[in-house]
């Protein structure tokens, strides 16, 4: 009998050799799975970002300048990836909120994924879409989420997918698991009792974003995952749909 997803358990797999964040904007990954990445990275694994828009829209300041901001992003990001002992990060060059919903955006990930090799991808659900009646979930997470996927399975493991890069230099590679953050249906949740104030301390990296600062910001996201860890028994947990892949 199948296994039921909603089953939530806590998460026992050992740390992947390699993980890859795909998200759509600088400070995603932090706020999806910074607690998640951090730990990974300090049980030894080799942890990438991918962000696949500039984060350019990221103000609603009049006559702001877009390309700057951009430039100050990548920055930030850079010091989160630091600050949560990453590996490093890359960046997809397509402007905030205009993600192409084509063939291009899942090459582009493939590509990535074709050449670091992780074991194990996180990225958005793009199927969780509505969060309550005051809530929809930016077209760019549920592209980058949807694009993600595909190029995982089974575009990054079939040679009859983007060719053209394995003439280029690279090979196919298989997945072992993705992991969804940002869902309405967690099958599992990551212990990161150890590593949530790092989590926190990456997310005040990405000052040109920070609206709420100070104790009330650091509260909320402490009490946000206080509340995955009681679904486990655990103090902190963040919560994913997992989705394994057999070879």
């Amino acid at each position: 009998m199948a296994a039921d997803y909603r089953t939530v358990v806590l998460d026992t797999a050992p740390a992947p050799r390699r993980a890859l964040a795909v998200y759509a904007h600088p400070d995603d990954p932090e706020i999806s799975a910074g607690g998640t990445l951090a730990r990974w990275a300090a049980d030894g694994s080799e942890v990438w970002v991918l962000v696949t828009t500039r984060g350019d829209k990221g103000t609603t300041e009049p006559g702001a300048d877009l390309a700057e901001l951009a430039r100050v992003r990548v920055a930030e990001t850079a010091a989160a990836v630091e600050l949560l002992g990453l590996a490093g990060h890359r960046h997809l060059d397509h402007p905030d909120g205009d993600l192409p919903d084509d063939a291009s955006l899942r090459a582009e990930i493939c590509a990535v994924v074709r050449e670091l090799r992780p074991d194990v991808v996180c990225c958005p659900d793009p199927t969780a879409v509505f969060f309550g009646d005051t809530y929809f979930n930016h077209r760019d997470h549920r592209l980058t989420g949807w694009a993600t996927l595909d190029a995982v399975a089974p575009a990054a493991g079939n040679p009859y997918y983007f060719p053209e890069q394995l003439g280029a230099g690279l090979a196919v590679h298989h997945v072992g698991a993705v992991y969804l953050s940002g869902t309405l249906e967690p099958n599992c949740w990551v212990d990161v009792s150890d590593h949530l104030e790092r989590k926190i301390e990456a997310l005040f990296c990405h000052a040109s974003q920070l609206v709420e600062t100070g104790e009330w910001f650091r509260s909320f996201l402490r009490e946000r995952a206080e509340a995955g860890g009681r679904e486990v028994g655990v103090r902190y947990a963040e919560g994913f749909r997992r989705l394994t892949f057999a070879r």
